[in-house]
């Protein structure tokens, strides 16, 4: 198997994760909510950073409806693009072709923990991973009881990234702040202190207006935590910058900003 040496972390997906059911009633009202309206200067922040070039290949792990993946295609760039959702892959399908650029992006639907041994992912050797605005990593859901910290699952995420990358190939991975997600807790938000999961429910709204009541479990990070994670998965980490959605920059972690962007790399 692929992944970090010693380190066998494949959970086999469930039949149905959680997020299906948000992304099918969402579908490309998605794209309307404000904190995707950055994707040009993240993709932008992170060309630089990932030092990407046209014909590079990148992986976009829990892509969503494609919003990195095309503009990363707009660059020039290939995408394997992963996710869970068939709806969502279907709306960023829609989205490429309309932009002109799918054939520069493979779409796999697929789940994120369950990569490490997945040949459409494992040892392709990109050149780069990215894992942005929760696609896959922090989405594992509530923690459980062999699990109480709630680390296995990023860490099967990250080893997938790992077993995908080429020795040398970089990847950037945000994470909600928690930090930040107790600061602004809102009331209708639980916040599990143990395994930094927090539990919201909320109202979503499809493309045509039509309401329904969801729940979404977040696992929130601080960069320590980033850090012990990424280094199980064999990841060396090159930094953790705070970041906002729309604005990535090279800022030490505060405990004002919403995000942290791990950018870490697979050793040689």
């Amino acid at each position: 198997m692929g992944g970090g040496q010693g380190l066998t972390v494949s959970i086999p997906p469930p039949d149905r994760h959680w997020f299906e059911d948000v992304a099918d009633h969402l579908g490309p009202a998605y794209l309307r909510y404000s904190f995707t309206m950055g994707t040009a200067q993240e993709v932008a922040f992170l060309v630089e950073v990932l030092a990407l070039e046209p014909g590079m290949t990148v992986l976009d792990v829990g892509c969503g409806p494609g919003r990195h993946a095309v503009a990363l295609a707009e660059a020039g760039i290939s995408v394997v693009a992963v996710d869970i959702s068939d709806r969502f892959l279907e709306v960023g399908e829609d989205v490429a072709v309309r932009r002109g650029v799918s054939h520069l992006i493979e779409w796999h639907r697929l789940d994120a923990r369950a990569m490490v041994g997945d040949a459409r992912v494992d040892g392709r050797g990109v050149d780069a991973a990215v894992s942005l605005c929760q696609g896959a990593f922090g989405l594992g859901g509530p923690p459980v009881q062999d699990d109480p910290q709630n680390l296995v699952v990023d860490t099967a995420v990250l080893a997938g990234v790992r077993a995908a990358l080429r020795p040398g190939g970089r990847a950037a991975v945000s994470a909600f702040s928690s930090y930040f997600q107790v600061r602004w807790l809102e009331s209708q938000d639980a916040f599990d202190a143990a395994s930094g999961v927090n539990h919201e429910h909320t109202e979503l709204r499809d493309e045509v207006g039509t309401v329904a009541p969801a729940e979404l479990w977040t696992t929130c990070y601080t960069p320590r935590e980033l850090r012990l994670v990424a280094e199980r998965a064999d990841l060396e980490v090159d930094h953790v910058w705070s970041v906002t959605p729309g604005d990535y920059a090279r800022v030490e972690p505060t405990v004002d900003t919403p995000e942290f962007l791990l950018l870490a790399h697979r050793p040689r």
